[in-house]
């Protein structure tokens, strides 16, 4: 788990770049702050930040490796960890290759050799890689499939930066003559979102290779994307009684994976809430290390806590557990911290209790898995029950969906059976995008100066639906998550908030061979017997307490609803809009206006919650202090932890 930064240049003159990029890695040191280096020919600067975990005294990076006749043919930077390189080695070392390290960094170079592109398809794991062939003058860029770990790069007519965070590559503008104005049409979809969606970032020069996808290039060449993994859910119909077999395959499956993300030369901890997801991975890693240790986090409020439920699953499954409560004060003053570290603002209030938890979890351990993915992967979101609730309008003619819809959006808001005439009567291609919709677009014009009818959700989400036709309903809505929210959110706040910590998190669920089992789950065991996830909370049943099996899902829910409206975020929240120079982009008096709505909505139980449409704002304004008007200057902690842990 590192930081990388790189340049392949257009002219053969890397030399110049060297003290650029060394210059720009200290802002990513968070990422790895047990070493760093660079190394370069004429073509390329390489860059590194280590966060050490396997091999910690060898596997050095750029690391380089070449076969016999061609020693330090290739070099490479690698963020990630590779879960099956003990079995690649192996494969790699039948066919007559031998290695210097005993990391798993050396198995993707050596593969990449052996295989080419395809080394890809062999790893199992999570990563973002270059890797520079010397002899051939090309450039390999790699994201693992589901985009754990992150890949930004801009191209120039100097040359082609590419590196783990979007604000390394800020720092190479100067040195590459990168125009770092803003882009309109993404901000407008993250406002819509909740989050910037893959390609984009808010720089109009800088881009993200997207999850699933490689890239070859020559220096000079622009980056061109090609994808490699197309998630396919295809149902296997289960006979009736043969259900445990499933069950049996869910579980050995991840049992497996579990296994595997306990690989490490360092100690591995785990994440717990009060749910299903984090509740089997804590109790499957245990198997692994009878002294793993736990973590979780909450709030003083009552209803906004795991705590509880966390801590008596944790005395159930046997494991020393670990709490860190966040007041109000302590969640305000992280804030602009925070959004430093994530590049792009995300709107999800959730990544605030998660910087806490990670950083009290660093101070026990090195590593941490998570339960990530779940939801995606098994039908975990109540909205994926909505096919079954609106099945009835499958067998309404079109022209009486919509007459039927007209009346719909005739009666007032607030009427019981409007929003079931309107999500019945409207294609789900257009009423679902994903689990974080801020804004409808009468709200977004009105708080956003820059807004389009064209640069709505569906210039998002229509190519990714186009993809899933053959898939029946909730497997599209899956599947959609795959490449929007879980992707656009869920994936970025834990990466760049664990990094923020100097922590690395894994994740289990998100593994190619659990992946190839939930992918075959029928759509009725998915979502079955009134709840969701049905088929792994069976498979979990011997695993997990049983207090926790049918449990609804809360992760690390947060009071921002009450706090905007009360003595703990109003006032700090009307400053962040009074002082951001963001007139040119938002209607600030709105956006008052609607603060104060929601304050009177809290207080007399009467009207709309605007909280989430308000968090997702301050996240811009106070992402816009930081990075473009250079007004807010977040106070970031000197990374200094011990190599092993």
């Amino acid at each position: 788990m590192c930081g990388l930064l790189g340049i392949l240049t257009a002219h053969s003159d890397a030399p110049r770049f060297v003290g650029p990029v060394a210059d720009a890695l200290p802002c990513m040191r968070h990422r790895g702050p047990d070493e760093d280096g660079t190394w370069n020919d004429d073509d390329v600067v390489f860059g590194f930040n280590r966060l050490s975990i396997i091999d910690l005294e060898h596997s050095h990076q750029p690391l380089r490796w070449g076969p016999t006749d061609q020693p330090d043919r290739y070099a490479l930077t690698f963020n990630g960890e590779i879960y099956n390189y003990v079995e690649l080695r192996e494969e790699l070392q039948a066919a007559g290759y031998t290695f210097a390290t005993s990391g798993d960094s050396e198995t993707i170079v050596v593969g990449y050799h052996h295989w080419g592109a395809d080394v890809v398809t062999h790893l199992r794991g999570m990563f973002a890689f270059s890797v520079w062939d010397s002899a051939e003058k090309v450039m390999f860029l790699a994201r693992d499939p589901f985009g754990i770990k992150p890949m930004f790069y801009a191209t120039t007519a100097t040359g082609t930066v590419f590196g783990s965070e979007k604000k390394s590559v800020l720092s190479m503008s100067e040195a590459i003559g990168l125009d770092t104005s803003l882009d309109d049409r993404a901000i407008v979809h993250y406002t819509d979102l909740q989050y910037v969606p893959e390609p984009e970032t808010l720089h109009a020069g800088i881009r993200r290779l997207e999850s699933g996808c490689h890239a070859t290039l020559r220096p000079g060449d622009a980056v061109t994307p090609v994808r490699y993994f197309r998630p396919d859910f295809t149902p296997v119909p289960v006979p009736a009684g043969s259900e445990d077999a499933l069950f049996r395959r869910i579980a050995d499956a991840l049992e497996d994976s579990v296994a595997k993300h306990m690989r490490a030369d360092v100690t591995v901890g785990s994440f717990l809430s009060g749910g299903i997801d984090s509740t089997a991975i804590a109790a499957l890693a245990k198997r692994h290390n009878p002294d793993l240790i736990t973590f979780t986090t909450g709030f003083e409020r009552e209803g906004y806590s795991e705590v509880d439920v966390a801590a008596e699953s944790a005395a159930a499954i046997g494991v020393e557990h670990v709490v860190k409560v966040v007041s109000p004060e302590e969640f305000a003053a992280a804030v602009p911290k925070i959004i430093w570290y994530l590049d792009d603002p995300v709107a999800d209030p959730a990544l605030i209790p998660l910087y806490f938890v990670a950083a009290e979890a660093r101070k026990h351990v090195k590593v941490v898995l998570s339960g990530e993915g779940a939801d995606e992967l098994f039908g975990g979101y109540t909205i994926y029950k909505e096919p079954l609730s609106l099945a009835p309008f499958d067998k309404v003619p079109s022209p009486v969906k919509k007459v039927l819809h007209k009346i719909g959006d005739a009666l007032p808001d607030g009427q019981r059976g409007k929003s079931l005439l309107l999500r019945g009567t409207t294609p789900m291609e257009e009423r679902y995008y994903g689990n974080a919709r801020s804004f409808n677009y009468e709200q977004l014009e009105r708080v956003l100066k820059i807004a389009r009818p064209e640069w709505d959700h569906r210039e998002v989400t229509a190519p990714i639906y186009a993809q899933s036709r053959n898939f029946d309903p909730v497997a599209r809505m899956q599947h959609l998550d795959l490449f929007t929210w879980m992707r656009g959110d869920i994936l970025v706040k834990a990466d760049k908030i664990t990094m923020a910590n100097s922590l690395e998190l894994r994740v289990p669920f998100l593994d190619k061979v659990v992946f190839d089992v939930a992918r075959t789950i029928p759509y009725d065991l998915k979502i079955s017997h009134d709840t969701t996830k049905y088929a792994l909370r069976r498979a979990m049943e011997l695993i997990v307490p049983p207090h926790v099996i049918n449990r609804k899902k809360l992760g690390f829910p947060v009071p921002i609803r009450h706090w905007l409206a009360g003595a703990e975020l109003y006032d700090w929240a009307r400053g962040v809009i009074e002082d951001s120079q963001t007139d040119n982009i938002f209607n600030k008096s709105e956006v008052l206006q609607m603060l104060d709505e929601h304050r009177v909505s809290m207080n007399t139980g009467h009207g709309p919650d605007h909280s989430r449409r308000l968090w997702t704002v301050l996240a811009f304004m106070i992402w816009h202090g930081i990075f473009v008007e250079d007004r807010i200057h977040p106070e970031i902690d000197e990374k200094d932890y011990p190599v092993q842990l």
